[in-house]
C-alpha cells in the first residue's frame, strides 16, 4: 500500500527483521514515520504557497515591465515629435 503521496508503505522491521530493533532506537516507529510524513506534507503544502506566489510576483512583474515598455515608447514618440515640430518651426528669437 502506498502513503498520501504514492510512496510505498515501509513496514517497520521488515520481513525476517529483528522485532526488538524499535526498543533499541535503531528503528522508527510507525508514529515516527506518521509525524515525519505530516512534517512534510506541511513542507509541501508551504513550498507550493511559496511557488504560487512567485508566480503571482512574476505575472506582476511582467506586467509592470510592460507597461513600462509602453510608457518609454509614448514619452519617445512625444519627443520626436516635438523636436520635429521645433525643426519646421525654425528656430525662435531669443526674448
Amino acid at each position: 500500500m502506498s502513503g498520501p503521496n504514492g510512496e510505498p508503505h515501509v513496514a517497520v522491521g521488515g520481513a525476517g527483521g529483528n522485532e526488538d530493533e524499535d526498543e533499541d532506537g535503531d528503528s522508527f516507529g510507525e508514529e515516527e514515520y506518521a509525524a515525519i510524513n505530516s512534517m512534510l506534507d506541511q513542507i509541501n503544502s508551504c513550498l507550493d504557497h511559496l511557488e504560487e506566489k512567485n508566480d503571482y510576483l512574476h505575472a506582476c512583474l511582467k506586467e509592470l515591465l510592460e507597461s513600462n515598455r509602453q510608457t518609454r515608447l509614448e514619452f519617445q514618440q512625444q519627443s520626436e515629435q516635438q523636436n520635429m515640430e521645433a525643426d519646421v518651426q525654425g528656430p525662435q528669437p531669443p526674448v
